[in-house]
């Protein structure tokens, strides 16, 4: 056979060529099964017949199917990419992501600014209806109890830079307002590093009662876990403690305390589990209930959501609450304060159970393992989006997508294509760490059924030294022999 060369230059591609000749990649084991799911369910057909209204019948160029755009977040989850820049090169490059989106090879990929139109055309109601079509799916695997709740918060950092920020009265930029400070302080052309010590020396140089971000005014400045200051967004997720699907995810402003935007986070998932509810009853009357029937009964909690408030508000609910308290430095005075007394007395009760701490165990896996995978190995903690709405339309679907990977993961062993391929490998490697005991195994069957009239081959050993005594052995001693006398 002769070797084929290339000549320099690039590759003159054909003219015209054959459909049947075109690659066709068999698609990933992954994607298809998710295929499956969504098909099986009449995916497609439930998001055509929610955004038909944001559509013409007739006028206007095609647009990008609404099947395609939802799938297109989903794979930003399972991908781990962030941006839809990045969604759509992915696509593009993909013959298997193709295959996902049903695309076809004659076919252009849709384009960032194609996903980012059809997001602005969807309003934010789709998406959580979409959402919440997601949770349905689950409550039919019984992977949705909705009985037992755990809430917690995390930082995203926002598409907006701190160097940025303007006065909310006067609209002037930092420097601007540094170097007018310098004036009235008596240095008429202050340097950088004259504004560097002044604004040292001020106390509270960032509130977000004075300033804000033109690019996004729904970022607020804010401390992040690593320590830094940057604007952000907080997002809220309230996690089924039964089986770690997430019920209810909000985004609030990030210099909102936790004990003020925990009642809209419970009450959204108190209304989600009830949609199930009521849709079970329509759906298979006869059944047997999956979801709790008595909706939200129990509400774990870290202690930054703790305040005699709270607790007496989550016991107006007929909520149970399990929120650890902070460190007091004295007494408690509860003179007119008899209600909110008995429920904070009533939650210590609880937390100091070991029920409670179980509870409170079990909080700390199923919503920080939520926030790894969405935010860290789902590549959402940093927004590439401007504006509340924009951002949360984003969330919901990929926060779906993380609830599609508990049903992928009950039927592949796996919740995302890294996962399927890291299970694939280890499979390997224990088949490999087995191989050792096969051959002994073999060959030892192989002797007890050797033919009589094979030899056998003689064996050899590789014995390891032993070290040798230090015991000195001394010959016997003759009438007219004497010992070497040796030095002391």
């Amino acid at each position: 056979m002769a070797m084929s060369k290339r000549s320099g230059g690039e590759k003159q591609e054909d003219i015209w060529i054959a459909r049947t000749e075109l690659a066709v990649a068999p698609g990933h084991p992954f994607y298809t099964r998710l295929n499956d799911l969504l098909e099986g369910a009449r995916f497609d057909e439930f998001v055509e017949g929610l955004c038909a209204r944001f559509y013409h019948a007739r006028l206007g160029r095609p647009s990008l199917q609404p099947g395609i755009y939802f799938r297109a977040l989903l794979v930003g989850y399972f991908e781990g990419i962030d941006g839809e820049r990045g969604i759509a090169w992915r696509v593009a490059d993909s013959l298997a992501l193709r295959r996902f989106l049903r695309i076809g090879l004659n076919e252009r990929t849709p384009d960032h600014s194609t996903i980012s139109r059809t997001r602005r055309l969807i309003d934010i109601d789709t998406h959580r209806e979409v959402f919440a079509w997601v949770l349905a799916l689950l409550a039919e695997r019984g992977l949705l109890k909705g009985q037992r709740m755990g809430i917690d918060a995390t930082t995203l950092e926002a598409n907006a830079a701190m160097r940025s920020i303007v006065r909310r009265d006067t609209g002037e930029t930092y420097e601007e307002f540094l170097r007018g400070l310098a004036k009235a302080s008596g240095i008429e052309t202050p340097t950088r590093e004259d504004l560097a010590r002044l604004d040292r020396k001020r106390k509270k140089r960032t509130s977000n009662k004075e300033w804000k971000s033109p690019a996004d005014e729904d970022a607020r400045i804010t401390k992040m876990k690593d320590g830094r200051t940057h604007l952000a967004h907080k997002a809220e997720h309230a996690v089924d403690l039964d089986t770690g699907a997430i019920v209810a995810v909000t985004l609030q402003p990030a210099d909102r305390g936790d004990t003020t935007t925990l009642d809209e986070t419970l009450c959204e998932a108190g209304e989600q589990v009830a949609e199930q509810i009521r849709r079970e009853a329509e759906l298979r009357p006869q059944d047997k209930p999956k979801v709790h029937l008595q909706g939200i009964e129990e509400l774990v909690t870290d202690k930054g959501y703790h305040s005699g408030a709270v607790v007496k508000r989550v016991k107006s609910y007929e909520v149970r609450s399990y929120i650890p308290e902070k460190k007091q430095k004295g007494r408690r005075h509860w003179q007119d304060k008899r209600a909110e007394q008995q429920a904070v007395y009533a939650n210590r009760r609880r937390v100091r159970g070991d029920y409670g701490k179980s509870l409170l165990r079990r909080r700390g896996e199923l919503i920080e393992r939520s926030f790894a995978h969405c935010y860290e190995t789902g590549g959402m903690r940093r927004c590439h989006l401007r504006g509340r709405e924009n951002i949360l339309k984003r969330q919901l679907v990929h926060v779906g997508a993380f609830n599609l990977s508990l049903i992928l993961r009950k039927l592949l062993g796996a919740g995302t294509p890294r996962e399927l391929k890291n299970r694939a490998g280890q499979v390997f490697s224990r088949f490999l760490r087995t191989l050792p005991n096969l051959t002994t195994v073999g060959s030892l069957s192989w002797r007890l059924t050797r033919p009589a009239g094979l030899p056998i081959a003689p064996t050899f050993r590789c014995r390891t030294p032993r070290p040798r005594s230090r015991i000195l052995v001394v010959p016997p001693r003759a009438a007219n022999d004497s010992y070497p006398e040796f030095p002391d």
